[in-house]
């Protein structure tokens, strides 16, 4: 408990309501295939991460198990990872104890090379005993969690793209000269970036799911409660958190009916062709855009406890999947062009 009473709640967070929007979409449906959040620092993009695995429910895992697998629902991944690294198929006294744990923010340190992010094979063993050996790498910790990734834009561009694949396909693979191995790897993946330190290449762009940008806010009145509220938290965690204590745990219910419900959203055929229409009308390139969009749109049905999607939705998907996928216009243009379809 004290761990949490030290992380500043994701429901004191004054504004960036797009931001927070699309980092709760993600949780309900990891198959988005993440967020970008692309603008200024000091503008609460680690804090929003933290704060809303915080308030996720805990999950299950085996006690010290480095891929955090379900004992329940990935058994058989767990026993056949226990064999990739040298462990045999379970210990002599049984499997290990299942332990509960709060959900896992994974950050990607800086440099860090394609080696670490992957995971490890030994190859040398593989050809002598005939026997996998691996070490997994930060893609194991992320499973069933969040993987941040600050300054995406300066990363390595494979590195990128393992990172983007493995979000996109729920499973990594270790490789080396035709020895593989896979695990699951379903996480959330939030990136940020500054545009002025560079951009990402259009096709690093397009596999992230949503993209928001975000700014310093400009209301006097809300500077001042982001001060006050700071402030409180600094000078007494402990209860400061539990005034925000039954916001927070309204908000984890609320992704919690969201994610039970998202099988059952349904979108009628006329909004499918909605969808296509905005991505045509803005030149968003291939058809990533529709499908994400379709996804979102679903989503904020379910997020907003409907079991149909409406127009709306449609609309606020197309502000949150479009923008990063439209490159013949600027900025500011492609915004004022989707907000007027």
């Amino acid at each position: 408990m004290k761990d949490r009473q030290h992380i500043y709640p994701f429901t004191a967070i004054v504004g960036q309501e797009r931001m927070k929007l699309a980092l709760i979409l993600n949780i309900i449906n990891p198959t988005l295939s993440g967020v970008l959040i692309r603008g200024e620092k000091g503008t609460a993009k680690s804090t929003a991460v933290r704060a809303l695995a915080d308030i996720l429910p805990e999950i299950e895992v085996f006690e010290g198990d480095p891929f955090s697998l379900s004992p329940d629902k990935e058994l058989e991944a767990y026993l056949e990872c226990r064999r990739a690294m040298g462990q045999g198929d379970s210990p002599q006294t049984g499997l290990p104890k299942k332990v509960r744990r709060k959900v896992r923010v994974v950050e990607l340190p800086v440099g860090a090379t394609e080696d670490r992010v992957v995971g490890t094979l030994d190859l040398e063993h593989a050809l002598k005993k005939g026997e996998k050996q691996i070490e997994p790498g930060i893609l194991a910790a992320a499973h069933r969690g969040i993987l941040y990734v600050d300054e995406v834009n300066l990363l390595d561009d494979h590195v990128v793209d393992v990172l983007l694949d493995s979000a996109a396909m729920g499973v990594n693979t270790i490789e080396r000269e035709g020895v593989s191995f896979s695990h699951p790897a379903h996480f959330t993946l939030v990136g940020t970036m500054n545009p002025e330190e560079g951009e990402l290449r259009p096709q690093l762009l397009d596999r992230f799911g949503l993209c928001v940008p975000i700014e310093g806010i400009r209301k006097t009145e809300d500077r001042v409660a982001i001060m006050e509220r700071r402030a409180a938290f600094d000078a007494n965690p402990v209860g400061f958190c539990q005034e925000w204590e039954s916001a927070s745990r309204e908000l984890s219910e609320r992704i919690m009916r969201a994610i039970a419900l998202y099988p059952n959203v349904s979108i009628e055929r006329p909004l499918l062709f909605k969808i296509a229409s905005y991505c045509l009308d803005v030149g968003v390139d291939g058809h990533r855009g529709d499908i994400i969009m379709l996804k979102t749109a679903k989503t904020l049905a379910a997020w907003h406890e409907r079991q149909e999607v409406v127009s709306a939705d449609i609309k606020t998907s197309a502000e949150l999947a479009l923008p990063h996928r439209v490159r013949r216009q600027p900025f500011q243009e492609i915004k004022g062009n989707i907000k007027d379809l």
